[in-house]
């Protein structure tokens, strides 16, 4: 029997179903909103084309296409594949001011946006490597 319930589009499951089902470290960042170590996650240097989905319910998020090397340690994109696939919480924790970026479907803990990425959109999608799962072209 599982605990997995889907309301209003959004994955709801128990605490024990996600601890079954995702490694220590992906339940670590997408439940617990922890962070990898910098320069330390899967898809840091990932170069193949594909798409990035979240490791915890299979949603698209983001696409290699705006991929691109930030140098902060993370992943980084310039946008989400799809409207509406992420969403976006204020962050105050740790003594900073952020945006905290989530998985619409299954509110998982991705990462932050920070507004100095390139062109065209200006932003930096940073993202852990232990939320996403590459299915490559």
């Amino acid at each position: 029997m599982t605990d997995t319930k889907t309301i209003g589009g959004k994955v709801e499951k128990s605490e024990a179903e996600w601890r079954k089902e995702l490694t220590p470290m992906q339940y670590a960042v997408l439940r617990e909103k922890a962070t990898e170590r910098p320069f330390s996650g899967e898809y840091e240097h990932e170069k193949r084309a594909g798409t990035y989905t979240c490791a915890g319910c299979g949603q698209t998020l983001f696409e290699s296409d705006a991929k691109f090397d930030s140098g902060c340690g993370w992943p980084s994109f310039t946008a989400p594949a799809m409207d509406g696939h992420v969403d976006e919480e204020r962050d105050v924790t740790h003594g900073m001011v952020r945006t905290e970026v989530l998985c619409s479907k299954c509110n998982g803990h991705l990462g932050h946006v920070f507004d100095d990425g390139p062109g065209p959109t200006g932003l930096r999608y940073c993202i852990n490597s232990a939320s996403l799962k590459l299915q490559p072209k």
